[in-house]
């Protein structure tokens, strides 16, 4: 199951901060940015964040779920949590300031 552009634009608009968040479609689900770095997708209409010591927050709060199978696990971030927790951008900003950013990739001949 893919997940829908108007989910993908509402998760957005909950976080604020446009200048900071973004999304990109990838393989019919998305990946969140925040300052430009990976620190979440949305897959099947769910937003899942990056297990990391500063998502930690989340670990009494969140389920543990995979974003397609096989993958790791991440939190499964209800939607309560993403229109009533105004701490989640904090969160994902403090997970963006340690995620590398992307390797860009050079275009061929």
């Amino acid at each position: 199951m893919s997940t829908r552009k108007e989910t993908a634009a509402f998760i957005l608009e909950q976080l604020g901060h446009p200048e900071r968040f973004s999304v990109k479609p990838m393989f019919g689900e998305y990946a969140l940015y925040a300052d430009g770095k990976p620190v979440a997708f949305i897959c099947d209409d769910q937003l899942l964040v990056k297990i990391l010591p500063e998502s930690a927050a989340l670990d009494e709060r969140c389920e543990r779920a995979q974003a397609y199978p096989g993958s790791k696990d991440y939190y499964l971030v209800p939607e309560d949590m993403i229109t009533g927790d105004h701490k989640l951008p904090e969160l994902l900003l403090r997970i963006g300031s340690v995620v590398p950013a992307p390797k860009s990739r050079k275009k061929g001949k």
